[in-house]
């Protein structure tokens, strides 16, 4: 039997893995409500990301994926419900408390965001002087060559941003972002705008730096290679709701239309590996 829209944690779906469903949440939202003037974006919206995992939010354009990780980090209010991260009420927060919390989350824009007056490294060292102010010198450049390297642009880092190609870009965000050492990562649509192999590319990073830095992360895209290639579980947004979850193979396996609309783009390939 097929699972009930807006209903994905009902008996006739699929149960989350095990080693998902024991983990630690470290992000809970509960009926969450965001909508801009008469226009509902989020409605009743539900969902949780586990301590060191790869959640994907996949929906089409106007489901409310971008608004629901920028009300995450508050640069969007939420008009109802709540965001528990690491246990606070995100909208209860000060300023003082929310700047704590952002340090401790990266934002991958979809375009990047580099400040484009900067090379590589000053985009990097920016962030890192602000917020890890302790540092020396010399452990400022061993953070930023490290960074590069994890990304693959150790040759960039005297580069100015428009010397690097669209993936390069992302690739030095990204760099940016695990710079200073963020325990969450929030990818709007990672994948946006790239060719197929550079996408492919970027999931695999974006895998890699899972490993390496014990980050949760919450990926938002409607790039199914992306998701299939980074996902330990997926949740679908439909008109603001959680429409569906489960893992890769159990949507690809669904006959819900929704869902077949997403998977039949393309044919599937590698999963992430287990």
């Amino acid at each position: 039997m097929e699972p009930s829209p807006n209903n994905f944690t009902g008996p006739d779906y699929a149960e989350t893995p095990a080693s998902v469903s024991e983990a630690k949440p470290i992000i809970e939202v509960k009926n969450l409500y965001k909508g801009f003037g008469e226009i509902p974006v989020l409605g009743d919206l539900s969902l949780h990301l586990n301590e060191k995992e790869n959640l994907v939010v996949l929906g089409k354009s106007g489901s409310g994926k971008s608004v629901l990780i920028k009300c995450m980090v508050r640069l969007l209010m939420s008009d109802a419900g709540s965001i528990h991260i690491f246990g606070k009420n995100v909208n209860e927060m000060n300023d003082r408390e929310l700047g704590e919390l952002r340090v401790k989350i990266g934002f991958l824009f979809q375009s990047g965001a580099l400040y484009d007056s900067m090379t590589i490294r000053e985009n990097l060292e920016f962030p890192l002087v602000r917020i890890k102010k302790k540092l020396s010198p010399k452990e400022v450049d061993k953070k930023i060559e490290e960074a590069l390297e994890n990304v693959g642009l150790s040759d960039t880092i005297d580069k100015m941003p428009s010397e690097l190609s669209g993936g390069m870009r992302k690739r030095a965000s990204l760099a940016r972002t695990i710079v200073v050492d963020p325990m969450i990562l929030l990818y709007d649509e990672p994948t946006t705008g790239l060719d197929p192999v550079t996408s492919d590319e970027i999931s695999n990073l974006i895998n890699n730096v899972q490993e390496k830095y014990n980050t949760s992360s919450i990926i938002i895209t409607h790039d199914i290679e992306c998701a299939r290639a980074t996902a330990d579980r997926v949740i679908m947004l439909n008109k603001g709701r959680v429409y569906l979850e489960g893992t890769i193979d159990e949507f690809e396996q669904s006959k819900d239309e929704l869902v077949q609309s997403f998977f039949k783009i393309r044919q599937p390939s590698s999963h992430k590996a287990q």
